[in-house]
């Protein structure tokens, strides 16, 4: 089977739906990821440092605005490229998933489960 695209990087759960989120907007405001992703911010702050660390997010902490400064997140042209590339892995996986199972379907070497 091959799997080009599949990203051991974006493949743990929270790291993938952190670039799902971002591929839908411009940008988002890390308090905004946290409570959608239902996490502490030290675990985020994890993630995404791993993301940025790859090339795959940006941070961006802009000054000057009064109040507390926020962190906004953005995916890159480069963690675009890499989710699509991801994405399109797994479908391979559900379709390769699909064709076995109907093939075993008929195989006396298998047996489904009672």
């Amino acid at each position: 089977m091959n799997l080009d695209g599949f990203d051991e990087t974006l493949h743990t759960p929270h790291r993938l739906r952190i670039c799902v989120l971002l591929s839908e907007v411009d940008q988002a405001e890390f308090g905004l990821i946290r409570d959608t992703l239902e996490v502490a911010d030290s675990v985020l702050s994890k993630q995404l440092k791993v993301l940025v660390d790859a090339g795959y997010v940006a941070l961006d902490k802009p000054t000057g605005q009064g109040g507390r400064p926020r962190t906004w997140a953005r995916l890159t042209r480069t963690g675009r490229t890499a989710l699509r590339r991801h994405l399109r892995a797994l479908q391979q996986m559900v379709e390769i998933s699909q064709q076995t199972s109907e093939a075993w379907a008929t195989s006396e070497q298998a047996t489904r489960p009672a």
